[in-house]
């Protein structure tokens, strides 16, 4: 379990600098696309390792019991997942059941905007691939709560270190980072 191979795939295959417009809409000089890095089997079983270990310390720290994990589709799939596997392999008893919340509810059946294992009730981690704003996880918490659900706290892969960790943080949701741009970059 490497924070650094970890490290090293995500600069190698998820970032890159130039000029760019994120979704927030502002424009940056460094895009990260982390499902590059979480589709990749390796980056998989990594972040699984290392997430599952996050979340497992942060749960015992304070006494938690979480049911499910989870976030915004696309972006959070793999990483839930990858947590969710890691967590029935090493600890079968703390097993995280896994869900992904659509982007709009689903325009026929039962209409549902969170698929997977949720349930009202359930006290679950959102999950984001790259916050900045944390527009999508704050729109992901939305869902959760109004689906019934209760966020103990979000599991966010990289921080771009622009505000969005302090806009979940203001919803009263405390956020649990993997990286934040500094130690993803080296910077100073």
């Amino acid at each position: 379990m490497s924070a650094a191979a970890l490290k090293s795939l995500l600069l190698e295959k998820s970032v890159r600098t130039g000029t760019f417009t994120l979704a927030s809409g502002k424009e940056s000089d460094l895009y990260i696309d982390c499902r590059v890095t979480a589709l990749d089997p390796f980056g998989a079983n990594l972040i699984g390792e290392l997430g599952w270990a996050a979340v497992r310390e942060r749960i015992a720290a304070e006494g938690l019991q979480i049911d499910a994990i989870g976030g915004m589709t696309l972006g959070a799939d793999p990483i839930s997942l990858a947590v969710g596997m890691t967590s029935a392999k090493q600890h079968p008893a703390e097993a995280l059941q896994v869900f992904t919340v659509r982007k709009e509810p689903k325009g026929h059946g039962r209409g549902k905007q969170i698929e997977g294992n949720f349930k009202e009730g359930s006290t679950v981690i959102v999950v984001d691939d790259v916050i900045t704003t944390g527009g999508s996880t704050i729109k992901a918490i939305d869902v959760i709560e109004r689906e019934g659900g209760k966020v103990a706290f979000a599991l966010v892969l990289v921080d771009r270190q622009e505000g969005g960790r302090e806009a979940i943080e203001a919803r009263g949701i405390p956020v649990l980072t993997l990286f934040t741009r500094k130690t993803l970059l080296d910077e100073a």
